[in-house]
């Protein structure tokens, strides 16, 4: 895949979040330890999942996918921001910004597809528990994680493609700590109403699409909650949902403020911080809203435990 054609532009100089040194020493462990516990977090929701078998259902496995894809797009962005905290100068390659936005893009797009699959695989299980084993049996979530994976690292070529072919026209300045699309863009020097317009457009589509099949969806089990005889039925059937529902709430809202709103209210200051909720916040945040309200993985993570504690002590 060849990223650059025909322009004159090498490098960008990423501004970061901030220009005063100061800061920059205070956030840098402050981020340090948030990529640690990232790391840490989604690692264990992996860990204990493939190894406990209570936690072997559908759910779960598109939980793993979950933590893996916030593993790695944190991975793709924090240390790049770690170490412009502490450089004087933060120079970027075209080929590292091109690759850091698509990688950053197609991870973006690949939890775009899972979080309605996650909600359809709730509905299925509370609105047709029957037909649950049936419906998502192992084969059929497998193909469906692998088209996720697929869709999310094909669709973003084309947009990226045209991004970097557009001409720079030798500014380089980025002002943001990642190489984030609508930044790249205002360095053209093409008219850019049309463009701005079109990821408008693209944006809203991409996230009222899915967010309207996660509405409906749960549209759908709050009335089978609703029909529930059982108060204490209710409660645990709602507890399973609402983990996924702050989830999404936290990762639309972030992104629809990025991505879909007028250019007249546009603010480089505001955008770079909501960019790191979504970057350096959101993935952290993930295990510990699925481990804090979810008794079934916090039992997992009792068993593991005692299994550590038993294995320690047969040793000699």
């Amino acid at each position: 895949m060849v990223w650059r054609i025909n322009n004159s532009v090498d490098e960008f100089i990423l501004l970061g979040l901030t220009s005063n040194p100061q800061i920059q020493l205070i956030l840098f462990p402050i981020f340090s330890v948030i990529y640690l516990i990232t790391l840490m977090g989604n690692s264990l929701i992996i860990l204990v999942t493939i190894t406990e078998n209570s936690l072997q259902t559908p759910m779960y496995f598109f939980l793993t996918n979950l933590s893996f894809i916030d593993i790695s797009y944190s991975s793709a962005i924090v240390p790049r921001m770690l170490k412009d905290l502490l450089s004087l100068r933060k120079t970027i390659s075209f080929g590292q910004c091109a690759g850091q936005m698509y990688i950053g893009a197609s991870l973006a797009y690949t939890e775009f597809i899972l979080l309605p699959i996650m909600a359809y695989d709730r509905y299925i299980a509370i609105c047709y528990p029957l037909y649950y084993t049936t419906i998502m049996n192992r084969i059929v979530c497998v193909r469906i994680v692998f088209i996720t994976w697929v869709g999310g690292f094909v669709l973003p070529i084309f947009l990226i493609t045209f991004v970097f072919r557009l001409p720079m026209c030798d500014r380089n300045e980025i002002n943001h700590f990642v190489c984030e699309l609508p930044e790249v863009i205002v360095l053209a020097c093409t008219d850019l109403f049309t463009i701005q317009y079109s990821i408008f457009v693209l944006g809203t589509m991409l996230v009222m699409i899915p967010v309207t099949f996660i509405l409906i969806s749960y549209m759908k089990i709050i009335a089978t909650i609703l029909k529930m005889t059982s108060a204490a039925g209710r409660r645990k059937t709602f507890s399973t949902c609402a983990s996924h529902i702050i989830v999404v709430t936290l990762f639309y809202s972030t992104i629809a403020a990025t991505y879909i709103k007028p250019t007249s209210i546009y603010s480089q200051e505001e955008d770079k911080m909501i960019a790191v909720v979504y970057t350096v916040l959101t993935p952290m945040l993930n295990p510990l809203i699925y481990t804090l309200r979810n008794k079934e993985v916090k039992a997992a993570f009792t068993n593991i435990r005692k299994k550590l504690y038993i294995f320690s002590n047969v040793l000699p």
